[in-house]
């Protein structure tokens, strides 16, 4: 059998965290063919590792400056994205309106039958909730930022927000809280889809052990916050 093929995107909103990005990019990337391919193996695991290809979206191929880091080249705007399976959207400055032509995208994309999966990163879930694709859901994001956005009157009280989890699924959309947050969502998201065997190598490789999404050590920010 021919190992499967998963077509991911990641959305390039200016200034967003590298971290978001990076992080939770590469430690799925970790378990794709393409890497796994290269290590000490047997046959029967490489076999079982999806091939995985990444699409780099943003609004025109203008590159992209995250808070730190190189620029970021686009492969592909809204309207030239091919299929894809699943979007990771890493945090950019959650007051900030979306580029033009984003919430158009993203809506027709979540309606996608054939679309599986949101990955929220940090902000990103912040910033995506302009689109109204979150209303209801429970979600989760950077808890300085969410404090921030109560304190400003600014909050979408349209989504449920949810303040004690390093990240939450909710259908289609998972969603981490901050930064280092997205690791974890990451890990989550691997154990869920890949074969227990290349999910274990992947963690060997990478010398990281997921932490849980309870208790979140971070919950503390939002004590006294009122998020609904």
């Amino acid at each position: 059998m021919p190992n499967q093929t998963l077509n991911f995107g990641l959305l390039l909103l200016p200034e967003y965290q590298w971290l978001d990005a990076a992080g939770s990019v590469d430690y799925i990337n970790t378990h794709s063919y393409q890497i796994l391919s290269r290590l000490p193996l047997s046959p029967a695991v490489i076999e079982k590792a999806p091939i995985m290809n990444w699409h780099y979206i943003s609004n025109d191929l203008t590159p992209i400056r995250s808070t730190s880091g190189p620029l970021q080249q686009p492969s592909c705007t809204y309207d030239t994205c091919p299929q894809i399976d699943y979007l990771v959207v890493p945090g950019p400055d959650p007051f900030v309106p979306l580029p033009e032509g984003c919430a158009g995208f993203l809506q027709k994309l979540i309606a996608e039958p054939s679309f599986k999966a949101l990955l929220l990163v940090c902000t990103g879930s912040m910033a995506i909730a302009q689109t109204g694709i979150l209303d209801g859901l429970n979600v989760c994001s950077n808890k300085v930022a969410l404090k921030m956005a109560v304190d400003r009157g600014l909050l979408n009280k349209n989504v449920k927000w949810v303040g004690d989890r390093r990240w939450i699924v909710d259908g289609k959309v998972w969603s981490a809280g901050g930064v280092t947050a997205g690791i974890d969502l990451a890990a989550e998201f691997s154990r869920v889809h890949f074969d227990s065997e290349v999910v274990a190598f992947s963690e060997d490789l990478m010398e990281y052990e997921p932490n849980p999404a309870q208790p979140d050590p971070f919950a503390r920010i939002l004590d006294g916050v009122v998020l609904a």
